[in-house]
């Protein structure tokens, strides 16, 4: 008989049953990358952080005690695998220089319109690390300022102000997008495409 109850596969996984653990995977995997990609803004950044905090997870499965529920518990590690992956990144950019931008690609949450989905990966992708950072952990992730001061190591101030100056730039980005589709469109009728 399949294992399917939640603490029945973390029972499993964590006493090293190999199915239990493809199924915890399998049931969260989509969860896990969708929250370290909007904070990572990289598709490749987003894959590692992803996979070490699934590599977390389970050397930690052992020690769940049950007190939280399990999708928090394992939105937390993967929270600190990103925030952990861009400062390590941060660290490596003043080293060699910038990094080459990847194309965006949607969220497993996104809206229910494609495009507005892309556009609005794509505005987050534009937005400096650290506003990109606290807007997802904030309005995304339903962080408290406090919550993201720790995390981050900043001031809740800080977080509040850096909040603000990213819904504002993601304002303006949006912006800039809708008038570029518009140029877009218009351009495509006056050629005839």
């Amino acid at each position: 008989m399949p294992v399917s109850g939640e603490r029945e596969l973390i029972d499993g996984a964590a006493r090293g049953d190999r199915a239990a653990s493809r199924a915890l995977y399998e049931r969260y995997a989509p969860r896990v990358y969708a929250v370290v990609r909007r904070i990572a803004g990289d598709e490749d950044l987003a894959e590692d952080a992803a996979q070490e905090a699934w590599i977390r997870a389970f050397r930690a499965l052992p020690g769940f005690r049950g007190d939280a529920r399990f999708s928090t518990w394992l939105h937390r590690i993967a929270v600190n695998a990103a925030l952990q992956g861009l400062r390590g990144r941060e660290r490596r950019h003043e080293v060699q220089g910038p990094l080459s931008e990847d194309i965006p690609t949607p969220s497993d949450r996104g809206p229910a319109d494609p495009l507005a989905g892309r556009r609005l990966e794509a505005a987050l992708d534009r937005l400096p690390e650290g506003m990109r950072a606290i807007l997802v952990l904030h309005d995304v992730e339903g962080f408290t300022h406090g919550e993201i001061a720790e995390r981050l190591g900043v001031q809740p101030g800080t977080s509040k102000s850096q909040l603000f100056k990213a819904r504002a730039r993601m304002r303006l980005i949006l912006r800039g997008s809708e008038l570029d589709l518009a140029d877009h469109r218009s351009s495509d009728r006056e050629t005839g495409d």
